[in-house]
């Protein structure tokens, strides 16, 4: 009778943990599971949950949702951090026909993801096919959020980032000046976004050989992430490494060398 209690008792145990399985393989709990890994750097595991999630919601809810088009990016997301270009490619493209065809040429989602694919050829160095992506997502962003909008610096600065490594400064110039505009006026002039687009902005500067306008801006955007984030903060350590390079190049190494070692200790 023992042995038959035992062996009715471990029936029960592992029934219940084939019933309770199940619950485990929702979206919303892979999802939570995809994003404590993604957290934690460890792309290549979240992967298969990733895959999971794609195929159950592409049979939940139809392979032209949504819903399965913010599934598609989530996997997407994942093969851009392994560096895996050829599968990335074709979900954000599967995700971006979605969007068109559902929630129209002028949603916002839509433009995300024109945005999403652009940054996608960038890194790949085919500005060919980035260009236009982004342009499009900043005229659809321009037109439904309005001029204003944060994401539409964005926009701006995506593209002006763009120009930047085509080595076409005159049509960056402008772009990063109207986003730092935009930022600095609905964000506030201390915000992260608007020190990052002053940061973009020095950048140029400095490729342009205009070093006086890089260091000013270089200057700021190092005291706004000291004051806002923190002297540890490792936008603060970036931010700092900038200002170095920028007086390395001018041959002042008195002033480079602390500020290396600076953004050196923060990072350590």
């Amino acid at each position: 009778m023992k042995i038959i209690a035992i062996m009715l008792a471990i029936g029960l145990s592992v029934a219940f943990i084939a019933k309770a399985n199940p619950e485990d393989d929702t979206p919303e709990e892979l999802t939570r599971r995809i994003q404590e890994l993604y957290r934690e750097g460890k792309f290549k595991e979240a992967i298969p949950l990733a895959e999971k999630v794609v195929v159950v919601t592409k049979r939940a809810k139809g392979d032209g949702d949504p819903e399965t088009a913010i599934s598609l990016n989530r996997l997407a997301a994942l093969y851009s951090k392994l560096g895996d270009y050829a599968k990335e490619e074709p979900l954000l493209k599967e995700a971006l026909e979605i969007r068109q065809k559902v929630l129209g040429p002028q949603h916002p989602d839509t433009a995300s993801s024109l945005h999403n694919l652009a940054g996608l050829y960038r890194t790949m160095g085919e500005y060919g096919k980035a260009e236009p992506l982004y342009k499009e997502a900043l005229e659809i962003r321009q037109k439904v959020l309005g001029p204003q909008h944060p994401d539409t610096a964005v926009s701006l600065n995506n593209l002006a980032g763009l120009y930047l490594r085509m080595g076409e400064y005159g049509k960056a110039e402008p772009l990063y000046k109207e986003a730092l505009e935009i930022r600095q006026k609905v964000l506030g002039p201390e915000h992260p976004d608007t020190t990052a687009s002053l940061n973009d902005l020095a950048l140029l500067y400095k490729d342009m050989g205009d070093y006086a306008k890089a260091e000013r801006l270089l200057k700021e955007a190092v005291e706004i992430y000291q004051k806002v984030l923190g002297p540890q903060d490792t936008k603060t350590a970036t931010s700092l490494d900038n200002l170095a390079t920028l007086y390395l190049k001018l041959g002042n190494y008195a002033e480079a060398e602390p500020m290396y070692k600076e953004a050196l200790e923060i990072r350590h």
